[in-house]
């Protein structure tokens, strides 16, 4: 028999075998086997006896007795006033729903530094529900109902105000397409490319692995677009009918697009009928000086420009927006369609609020006051205690690349160091597509992630891993 417990308040299907209906003990190795594969979580509320013998047409000492013996088992507590929930239970007692081959389970590190992750306690909790507070009760009916893929009206209204405004693109509201986050748009014009024919898309070298692979996913092949310290060549590979680049904050090794590889790039794109995607990596964040607006403005018919909240808020909100040439709207909203039909339309219109309110403007500069702060702690620091590594980058983003000292450490080595004492870095050599026998070992280090108190500690520990590495 399979328990619905659909008026219980709890929502849980139990398979009790057939020939133990109605017996204590079926419903006790239900509801055991319920607690001990996850089903039933810990602190869970179960039904009243009187409730759960009505759902299951058996009497109500049935379910008490039960409820008994895996109190006394310690399966479920029960307290005067509180009900019965499920208890605690012993790690030991607990399967193991790690991947194959899993010997346990992994640590967590006390000090996430890796690059390009914000912190999500700075999450805006109060502006975010007062701006869902003003949107609900608004809402038409109809909102609640599949829409345009390409983003409800009013987000790509305020986005096209906000873009124009803050980095100089070039948009109205029929050339935005809402997505879930960066990767989601990524492939969807990846895709859309690939069917018109442009089968190979130049990236820049370095770059994370999994945009290479989000675009190869999709059909195109890549290719390595190479980055020096003026920023990704403006020489896009023969045959390459898209160039993936991030101008405002290389991806990886962090400097700003020069202005003549700007113009390069966009002389390509017009000449070859090529499309330039521009990813503006971080640029939100810089610290030192006004940011470079983005490249989109030169070009609006060959840059599709690909922007996200994922640092700004954070990236579990999946959104992200893309401001396409005219002629890739429609392919591209199709492509949406059918991959999702459209982006959580509550996210939607709380973010317009925000974006129209201001409140996303002070929530940005905020947070950049916030994160200058905390990379100029972290260059004293390595300054005064480790100046034998090179800091590369401009004065943005929310990560550093370390260099380190010719003869030193090795990546995996300085890495390995940092998991020893819960410190979570990443080794750059992975981000590289084509072999570089000439680069220098470097680590990316991020300053955003932990939260402001525990932020010296986390300083405390890559320090002393650097130090230790450094000296061995």
């Amino acid at each position: 028999m399979v328990i619905d417990w659909a008026t219980s308040g709890v929502d849980l299907l139990v398979d009790v075998d057939p020939a133990d209906r109605g017996r204590r003990a079926g419903l006790e190795r239900a509801l055991r086997a319920a607690i001990r594969d996850g089903r039933l979580a810990p602190g869970t509320r179960l039904p009243a006896s009187r409730t759960l013998a009505g759902e299951l047409g058996v009497a109500r000492g049935t379910v008490t007795a039960a409820y008994e013996q895996l109190v006394a088992e310690g399966y479920l507590s029960a307290r005067r006033g509180s009900g019965t929930v499920v208890a605690e239970l012993p790690a030991s007692r607990i399967p193991d729903r790690g991947a194959a081959g899993d010997t346990g389970p992994v640590p967590r590190p006390r000090h996430d530094m890796r690059p390009g992750r914000p912190d999500l306690s700075a999450f805006p909790v109060e502006a975010w529900l007062r701006a869902a507070r003003r949107v609900l009760p608004r809402m038409e009916v109809a909102a609640f109902a599949l829409g345009d893929p390409r983003g409800h009206p009013a987000l790509r209204a305020d986005l096209a105000e906000y873009l124009g405004r803050t980095r100089g693109v070039l948009a109205d509201p029929e050339s935005i397409v809402v997505t879930n986050g960066f990767i989601q748009g990524i492939g969807l014009l990846a895709r859309v490319l690939h069917e018109s024919g442009r089968s190979v898309v130049a990236m820049e070298d370095p770059c994370y692995p999994f945009h290479r692979e989000a675009v190869r996913r999709a059909g195109p092949s890549v290719v390595p677009l190479s980055v020096d310290a003026q920023g990704a060549s403006g020489q896009v590979p023969e045959g390459a009918g898209a160039a993936v680049v991030t101008p405002a904050h290389q991806v990886v090794l962090g400097m700003v697009l020069a202005p003549e590889r700007r113009r390069a790039l966009v002389t390509w794109a017009s000449s070859a009928d090529g499309l330039i995607v521009e990813d503006d990596y971080d640029g939100e964040f810089r610290y030192d000086r006004q940011p470079v607006g983005a490249l989109q403005q030169m070009s609006p018919e060959h840059v599709a420009y690909l922007g996200t909240a994922s640092k700004t808020l954070a990236p579990g909100l999946r959104l992200g927006w893309m401001v396409l040439p005219r002629r890739f709207v429609e392919p591209v909203a199709e492509a949406k369609f059918y991959a999702d039909s459209q982006t959580d339309i509550i996210g939607q219109l709380v973010l317009a609020d925000l974006i129209r309110g201001h409140d996303y403007d002070r929530h940005v500069r905020a947070q950049r006051l916030r994160y200058r702060r905390r990379r100029d702690e972290l260059l004293r620091r390595l300054a005064r205690e480790v100046p034998e590594v090179r800091v590369r980058g401009a004065a943005a983003g929310l990560q550093l690349m370390l260099e380190l000292p010719p003869g030193g450490p090795s990546e995996t080595e300085v890495t390995d160091r940092a998991a020893a004492r819960g410190l979570l870095i990443v080794p750059v050599g992975a981000t590289w597509q084509a072999p570089n026998p000439d680069r220098r070992p470097s680590i990316g280090v991020g300053y955003a992630t932990p939260p402001d108190h525990g932020y010296p500690a986390a300083l405390d520990a890559l320090v002393a891993t650097l130090r230790e590495a450094l000296d061995a």
